[in-house]
């Protein structure tokens, strides 16, 4: 076990409201006229001002967490799923999907991205049931272009799952799944711990769907048999796409199946009832206490229908306990209604702070003083399923208000970067920070790196499997979250000299990618990733002269738009040649900012530039436009327009470049 016992660097972080780390590498100072100078003055006054208003009574900060129209459609299936729904509802949630369709009556996954058959699909079924005209010409549209990409037969296993479970499409075409695998121990090498914690739940429910294939009946206007190209289409079932490569765990996994589909043929199935009934008491267990699975709506819908077809009635705790806490991530309007897939106040609460404290908020401001009281409340002492491999004691915090069994090494290092800035009463902070140190230590990969809920998950087949065709099913260290820690360490007084920092740091100088940029997995993308690995470097201690870190400056320089902002789209994720090419966002020209800076190019023409732009496009009321999606929940498959990144982030980026030009004199005007 690793003592919290550093040297007295840590006493004087703790008491520090200066981000220490990035100060090493940021120089002198910025000399700046006197206009720009009055205006950046403004512009985090402003910024201060709103995001102050914004706190919530109870202390902390939430913003939406905005996805596709797929989350609210599935909602509405749910609700039909369960007999449940509410047509009140349902025309308030037509209203929204309608809202986000295309002028050529698609549907996307992100702002500004191109349109996505899955996407469609869901929207248009969940259209129909909810008594939309299909002659209309936006359905048309929408149906054509369904028809164009190949049709039903062409989407994704789980949106053939959602038209199975309304007799839309043939349970046959979904890959086996069979709930035994529930039984399937923890040193197997293929077993539910070896998915990523998101997933997991995921797989428990869909092991019963799979199982018993319920069905739920649909009005005649609601069917989809036009979604299919042709009669004979709705019999064509697996459309698995074998590798060259014979021996591929792709090929291994579709053969697999084929033998998994004979055994589900057989009448003898001794074990069957106790592996459901094994996979519903996994699912009870694990529900949190806002009724959700894991904080998060995908395996909260699948878990319910899970329960329900096994006889778990409406008036089940778990049950009403689950429909009920949809309400809690719902938006309600006059016109409209949808769902969030997340909500997200620990991560927004933590930026906020420091964004505030950057902006040069005193540490005992009230408001600070009441949202680090709420962040300490919300430390995470009991366990979880990240305790299968790893036996460090309790101490992390979760992205969301109730995930208690998933706590996230990525919020628990930007808590603590937070929480060691603010005025709390210094032995109450110590043991929250101890704790979560602890907690990072002993979640530390092999690689050297940290994922972001698991330690050492990284069993890349577990991808292979047919079933997993919905984004990531694995959670590996990745180099952002790696950053994020490596920063909380660096500002405690910990750097190179410390083991589990040294190897972080060989893993961060492994991951570079050849043109010196960093891959972002929980934000958009390679400009994420260097706004994440520059401040850590220096809050390390590192030289940031070496070549490898000049190399990710020079790429920043290279990737500046002309309007002096930053910007890339989530298309980067499926084509990394367009890395760092799009629109200049609020969000990512911070996160480049902070990357200048920490890097001791704050005193540059592009940082300038870049501030330029964030005081130029900030609004009135001190915010920031975004419709851009910079947040990442699956790279390429699932991604975020978090409502709050347009606002802290470049809040911290304007605060830390004021910081530099006050330590300078005014330049005469030019």
């Amino acid at each position: 076990m690793v003592d919290f016992r550093p040297p007295t660097t840590v006493r004087a972080a703790l008491a520090s409201s200066q981000p220490s780390g990035t100060r090493r590498g940021e120089g002198e100072g910025v000399a700046l006229e006197p206009r720009l100078r009055s205006a950046l003055e403004r512009a985090v006054q402003r910024a201060q001002g709103w995001l102050l208003a914004q706190q919530h009574p109870e202390g902390y900060w939430w913003g939406e967490l905005e996805s596709n129209v797929t989350i609210t459609a599935e909602y509405l299936f749910l609700t039909h799923f369960m007999g449940v729904a509410d047509q009140g509802r349902w025309r308030k949630i037509a209203h929204y999907i309608k809202s986000k369709q295309l002028p050529d009556g698609t549907w996307n996954k992100f702002y500004g991205g191109p349109s996505d058959l899955d996407t469609t699909v869901e929207a248009y079924f969940a259209l129909k049931l909810a008594g939309e005209d299909p002659t209309a010409e936006p359905m048309k549209q929408a149906r054509e272009f369904i028809l164009s990409q190949g049709g039903i037969p062409n989407v994704r296993v789980f949106t053939k799952c959602w038209l199975a479970l309304f007799g839309q499409c043939d349970w046959k075409g979904v890959p086996m799944m069979p709930p035994e695998f529930i039984f399937l121990p923890k040193w197997f090498p293929l077993n539910i711990y070896e998915f990523g914690s998101w997933a997991r739940a995921t797989v428990a429910a869909m092991l019963i769907l799979m199982t018993t294939r319920p069905t739920r009946s649909l009005p005649d206007y609601a069917r989809l048999d036009e979604l299919y190209p042709s009669p004979e289409e709705r019999g064509r079932h697996n459309i698995y796409r074998p590798t060259e490569e014979a021996l591929s765990w792709k090929n291994i996994f579709i053969g697999v199946d084929l033998l998994l589909r004979l055994y589900g043929r057989s009448p003898w199935k001794p074990f069957r009832a106790r592996a459901l009934h094994k996979c519903a008491q996994w699912l009870l267990a694990h529900q949190e206490a806002d009724g959700s699975w894991g904080g998060i709506q995908p395996p909260w819908v699948y878990a319910l229908m899970g329960l329900h077809s096994l006889g778990y009635g409406l008036d089940h705790p778990a049950v009403k306990l689950g429909l009920r806490g949809f309400e809690g991530f719902a938006h309600e309007t006059e016109e409209m209604f949808w769902t969030e897939s997340c909500l997200s106040p620990v991560w927004d609460t933590a930026l906020a702070a420091t964004a505030l404290l950057d902006g040069g908020a005193a540490p005992d401001h009230p408001a600070l003083l009441k949202a680090g009281r709420w962040l300490l409340k919300e430390q995470i002492l009991a366990g979880g399923d990240w305790q299968v491999k790893c036996k460090a004691p309790p101490g992390g915090w979760s992205f969301e208000l109730h995930n208690d069994q998933y706590p996230d090494t990525d919020d628990a290092a930007e808590v603590m970067i937070a929480l060691r800035r603010i005025a709390l009463p210094e032995e109450e902070k110590r043991r929250a920070l101890g704790r979560g140190f602890r907690w990072l230590v002993g979640m530390q990969s092999k690689n050297g790196g940290w994922g972001s809920f698991d330690k050492d998950n990284t069993r890349r087949f577990v991808t292979q499997i047919p079933f997993a065709d919905f984004g990531e099913t694995i959670d590996p260290p990745t180099e952002d979250v790696t950053a994020h820690i490596v920063e909380f360490f660096g500002y405690m007084g910990y750097d190179r000299a410390f083991k589990p920092v040294a190897r972080a740091l060989e893993y961060l100088k492994r991951t570079q990618q050849p043109d010196g940029a960093w891959w972002g997995r929980w934000g958009v993308n390679y400009i994420y990733g260097i706004g994440a690995v520059l401040p850590a470097l220096a809050a390390n201690g590192e030289d940031m002269g070496q070549p490898y870190i000049r190399q990710a400056v020079q790429w920043l320089a290279d990737h500046q738009q002309p309007d002096g902002g930053w910007g890339e789209t989530c298309i980067t994720y499926d084509d990394p040649s367009q890395r760092g090419a799009g629109p200049s966002t609020a969000s990512q020209t911070a996160w480049a900012l902070l990357a200048l800076i920490a890097a001791g190019e704050g005193g540059s023409e592009r940082a300038r530039r870049g501030v330029e732009y964030l005081v130029r496009c900030q609004r009135d009321d001190g915010t920031w436009d975004e419709p851009d999606f910079t947040g990442t929940g699956f790279p390429g498959a699932f991604l975020i327009n978090y409502h709050l990144y347009r606002h802290y982030w470049p809040l911290s980026a304007l605060g830390r470049y004021r910081k530099l030009v006050q330590a300078q004199r005014t330049l005469p005007m030019l």
